[in-house]
């Protein structure tokens, strides 16, 4: 049976390296996974793939999308399905990499028929939340979905302002539209999951934050500065880099808040990712392993 690989992990753990390595040794293609690495303006402060790593094993969804353009998780999963079906006419095995919990998800157990949203209502909606803050956003969804106000993270503005679009398009509650049932998929699904000790990892993220900052992330920030109110620059990094370039920090104290940020960020993920039992975990060194464990899984499928 044809085989889809994911590797996941929190940001900065290797999974770029991890997953090219793999996928010379099955002569096997990348997708990316990461949200953020789509938009071609900005490869530096995404941690992209370089042009090296491009050239050893072929990626897609890797900046194949301006900063100006519309995607959503939903499109997403439409686009990968295509692909896998085109590739696995030709591959045994494919590979899926990337930190973005949500978009790993939508791949493998495929998301719901939910609408899109609707560009009106969620600017009016923006406009409330910066008006009167997230506790208005917590409050309306209880008036109109309780059931999913109990379970949200209650503290995340766009999952508030997601289900609130869909209450207020739909005229039903959003609890009732999540079907919550697995798609079934053509292919195995296998899971690594790339784990480091905290310290270790905290490390990794300030090391590559600085590299990050010589390889001319600051120039890059620059560039896109004027659009800074775009969605696709909502994230960590650009949102600090601007405040230096509006002149209310250092620069010093901008990459100081990456790297507290991106510390926080990578917790996010590790909680998203550890309620997934499907997942194997291994130290990003650990190839041996991981050849193993994949060596013995994909024979059990053939």
């Amino acid at each position: 049976m044809k085989t889809l690989v994911v590797i996941v992990g929190p940001t900065a753990s290797g999974k770029t390296d991890v997953a090219i390595h793999l996928a010379k040794r099955y002569d096997a293609e990348i997708i990316s996974a990461d949200s953020r690495q789509f938009y071609k303006e900005i490869p530096i402060g995404t941690a992209a793939p370089d042009a090296e790593q491009l050239a050893q094993v072929k990626h897609h969804f890797v900046g194949h999308l301006s900063i100006f353009d519309t995607y959503n998780v939903s499109k997403f999963e439409q686009d990968v399905m295509s692909l896998l079906e085109e590739q696995f006419n030709r591959k045994e095995i494919m590979f899926l990499v990337g930190g973005s919990g949500l978009y790993v998800d939508a791949v493998c157990k495929g998301i719901d028929d939910l609408p899109d949203p609707d560009e009106a209502l969620r600017e009016e909606l923006n406009k409330k939340f910066e008006k009167y803050g997230l506790e208005y956003l917590q409050q309306e969804l209880k008036r109109l979905d309780e059931a999913y106000y109990r379970q949200v993270d209650l503290k995340n503005p766009k999952r508030l302002m997601r289900a609130l679009e869909v209450c207020l398009q739909t005229g039903k509650k959003y609890s009732e539209l999540r079907k919550n049932k697995h798609a079934d998929r053509p292919f195995n699904i296998l899971k690594i999951g790339l784990e480091v000790e905290r310290q270790e990892l905290f490390k990794r993220i300030a090391f590559r934050t600085d590299l990050m900052i010589r390889s001319g992330w600051l120039e890059e920030a620059e560039k896109v500065y004027p659009y800074r109110e775009l969605n696709s620059l909502n994230t960590v990094g650009y949102k600090e880099l601007f405040k230096y370039l509006d002149g209310e920090w250092t620069l010093e104290k901008a990459i100081e808040k990456i790297k507290t940020n991106t510390r926080r960020y990578a917790k996010r993920q590790m909680t998203w990712f550890k309620k997934d039992k499907q997942i194997t975990w291994f130290h990003p060194e650990d190839m041996t392993d991981m050849i193993r464990f994949l060596e013995s899984n994909i024979k059990n499928e053939r």
